[in-house]
Order: structure tokens, then sequence, then C-alpha cells
């Protein structure tokens, strides 16, 4: 096939002048985020003795017990948005070392990747031009090259007089040159990257090149699912939203996935007409107005899509319209909470794992034990350059009934819960029946304090602090003593 001119790599736009671009207050992040565990029991001091069952707790991989190094740089500093997900396009890379290969066989397995089709193979720019003189091109081509800086410019040249218009180019060199990577992105290659790298950084580095430009942001998605039933994880999530709006004074919304037996609208004392099965029954009409519509207002910077709680219809729709549904949700506030049912379908695993933070709530029972394990395994296999999941352990404590101790149920996970929670019937009780938060029912109670805290952390950023008090003008004061 030959071609009549010469293809341009996409030709991204990087002529202008992106000097007066200010970030909004509402993604500022701190410099790094705790992730100390917060055991609430530990403070009220309940009566934890209490004899565990005689079973044997199920062993645990030495992996699973590894720290995972794409989870502590994104501890150090992730950012306040979400994580895009690539289009369905087709991606071809050639490496030339090792470390590259490894780095793009870990790439090819990401979440934000799974719609992409991805191959790989060894070779350098003249590898590449061979193969292209004959086939058309992918919609993006990931090359290496550690040749020296002319002839990666010669090698750039003939590669674009056989690409594609609208194939899209990034570039792993050896060079950490600043007047080449500007003459690279004249000549219209969208990104060059310099070793050593992380398979985080490669991974951004594809999916900033589709992000949509009509989006503004895309919120973070914090998937919240219990263990099993009747383990609190939906009354958590609410609170948790709850208390993350309050502190860091940022939009977030709470989806409620449980469409026939949703609990969201009870706990916020809403009973909205629209909602989020809505949503998904006209995803292709969603739009931010109707969006804005079929939100219920919890407060002054938290919305609710809630369930219809009602058994009237199947609620049958596909994985497909979940997520493009979601998709929408994501750029009307920077955190979407996912309230997910204890149901397992292709949706439900799609979401989980395709959430940018996951939340397994358990309570310290064989069964929680069983089945945590289980979702972590799969949390971690399916997200393994993501932050680590996170476990809550609820209802500690609950009088007259035999415990795993939390120091044996972490053991047993490998993983220490980020927030240890005593079994408190009356203060839970009264929120639910009253329709509030735990924080309004009692705000100084150690859990409202361990569920502020745990917010602060999930959300990775600082608590924003109230704007002070300015001076009264002299005729305020005048018009106070008249």
């Amino acid at each position: 096939m030959t071609r009549t001119a010469k293809a341009d790599f996409g030709q991204i736009g990087f002529d202008e002048d992106f000097s007066g671009f200010d970030v909004d207050d509402d993604f500022a992040m701190p410099a790094a985020a705790s992730n100390t565990p917060i055991d609430v029991s530990a403070w009220e001091e309940p009566d934890l003795t209490l004899a565990a069952p005689d079973v044997e707790l199920p062993a645990v991989e030495t992996s699973t017990m590894a720290v995972n190094p794409m989870g502590a740089l994104l501890i150090g500093g992730e950012a306040a948005l979400g994580e895009a997900a690539v289009p369905r396009i087709s991606i071809h890379v050639f490496f030339q070392r090792s470390e590259t290969e490894a780095l793009a066989e870990q790439m090819k397995g990401d979440r934000r990747l799974a719609r992409a089709s991805t191959v790989i193979r060894g070779g350098s720019l003249d590898d590449a031009l061979a193969l292209y003189q004959n086939q058309p091109t992918p919609s993006l081509i990931l090359v290496e090259s550690t040749a020296d800086a002319a002839s990666l410019l010669a090698g750039l040249d003939r590669l674009a007089e056989v690409c594609d218009p609208g194939t899209k180019v990034v570039v792993i060199g050896t060079h950490n040159d600043i007047p080449l990577y500007r003459e690279l992105m004249r000549r219209g290659v969208s990104e060059y990257l310099v070793p050593p790298m992380q398979t985080l950084q490669l991974i951004r580095a594809v999916t900033t090149l589709y992000s949509d430009p009509a989006t503004p942001f895309i919120g973070r998605t914090l998937a919240f699912v219990g263990a099993k039933g009747g383990v609190g994880s939906s009354t958590l999530a609410h609170n948790i939203a709850y208390a993350m709006s309050e502190q860091t004074q940022a939009s977030t919304v709470i989806v409620d996935y449980d469409l026939p037996f949703g609990t969201a609208g009870l706990d916020f004392n809403q009973d909205p007409l629209q909602g989020f099965a809505d949503a998904l029954s006209k995803p292709d009409r969603l739009d931010p107005v109707l969006l804005d519509r079929m939100t219920a207002r919890c407060g002054e910077r938290l919305s609710l899509f809630a369930a219809p709680a009602s058994l009237d219809d199947d609620h049958d729709y596909s994985a497909d319209t979940y997520e493009e549904v979601l998709g929408k949700i994501r750029a009307t506030a920077p955190y979407v909470v996912l309230d997910l049912p204890h149901i397992w379908t292709g949706w439900m695993r799609r979401t989980l794992l395709a959430a940018d933070d996951v939340v397994v709530v358990a309570s310290p029972d064989l069964a929680s034990l069983r089945n945590a394990k289980n979702l972590l395994d799969l949390v971690r296999k399916g997200r393994p350059n993501d932050h680590p999941p996170q476990l809550i352990l609820n209802q500690v404590g609950v009088p007259g009934r035999p415990e795993i101790p939390v120091k044996d149920f972490a053991k047993a996970l490998g993983l220490e819960p980020s927030l240890v929670l005593p079994f408190d019937a009356k203060l839970f009780g009264q929120a639910a029946n009253n329709g509030q938060m735990i924080q309004d029912v009692n705000a100084k109670s150690k859990v409202s304090e361990g569920l502020a805290q745990f917010a602060q952390q999930l959300s990775r950023r600082e608590a924003a602090t109230a704007a002070p008090k300015t001076a009264k003008s002299l005729i305020e004061r005048l018009r106070k003593r008249g």
C-alpha cells in the first residue's frame, strides 16, 4: 500500500499557550497521604476476648503479602482525578530492551487498556518501517529507539511517510534532552519517554492521549463491597461519602447499585422520583442537565443516584450500559462512591475491577473471611498496577458472639484493616431509623471520628479549612448598635 501524503502522527497541538491554566482548588493534593490503620475498637476498649471458632484459617500465599510497588507509588502522590480508560483502539509496541518488554506486558494487562488490542514485538524504527510498508498502521505506535538523536529523527521521518493519518506515535528513547524533546513535539510525536520508567507512567502516557477533551475531568470511583450480606457496607459507604464531602468540601456523588433493595434513599431520608435506574434506561440521552435532575441533594456538596428499591422491574442491563452511564456520572464530581450490592454478575465484576479504589467491608466471622479473601485475591490479580484494596472490619465485639480476632483475620488475608469499628447497635440503629448520618447523630463518638479519619485517608487530600472571618465594616457595626 502506498501513501500519497506524509502523515503527521496525529498532530497533537503543542503550540497553544497553557500558561494561564489554573487548576480548580477542588483538586489540590497534599504532599503525601497517610495510610495508618484506624482501630476504633481500641479507642472504645470493648471486650474482645471472645474465643475464636475452632477452625483452621485459610493459608495465604507469600506473594499476596508482598508490597505492591505501584501501590506504594500511588500512596505517595496519586492524582485527585480518576483514571480514564483507553477506547477500543489498536496498539503496536516495538521494544529493544527486555525491561521495556516487561513494562509493555504489564501495560497490556492493565484494566485501563482492557478494551484496546495490544501487540508487542521486538524491533526498532526500521522494523516498524518495514512492517507498515504493506499494511495499515494501528491507532497508536509505541516504539523504542536506542539510536542517537540524529538517527532517531531520521527514522521518524521515514516512519511518517508510511503512517496513516490519525496514527499517534509515542517514542521511548535514551536521551534526556530538552531540545530533542521539543523537536519531536514539533514533528508531531505524541509523547517522548526516557527510562527508567514505572508501568503506571507508560499507562498514563497512553490514556492521556485518548482522554475526552469535552470532559473537564474524570472523578475518582470508590467502590464499596461487602464480603457478605449484612456487614454494613452500604451504611459505611454512605457515611464515608458524607464525611468526604464535608471535610474536603469537594462535590461527591453516591451511586446505589442495589436497584431492587438499595437503602441509600432511606439513609438520607430521601424519596427521589428518579435515580440510577432511570439513567440506565436511557444512557444515550444523558447530558449534564438530565443527570442533575436525576440526583437527589443530600447536602451542599453531596448528591445521590438512588435505587428505585422496587421489584416491579428486573433491571436487566448490560455491563456496557453500566459502564457508559458511570462514565457520564464521573464527569459531574471529583468523587463518585459506588455502593455495590452483594451479588456476582458480569457488570458487577467489571465495575469492581474498573474502580479507582476498592474497599471491602467484612465482619470478624468465617464466612466474611472466606469471601473477603476471594474478593481481595481477585482485585489484586485484576489490578496489579493500582492502589491495593482496603479492608474495613465492622461489627467487632458483638456480645456473646464468637469472633475471629482482628490479628488472625488480618494475617489470613495478608492485609491489615484500614479501619476497625466496634459493634454499636444503638448508634447505628438510631441513625438508620431516623434517616441520618452517624456524624449527625453523635459527631463526637469514636465511630464518627474513625469514619472521618478513614474518609480523609481515602480522599488523599487535606481537609478544607474554614474561611477566616472578615472584620465587620463600620457601617455594619453602626447598624448593629442602632
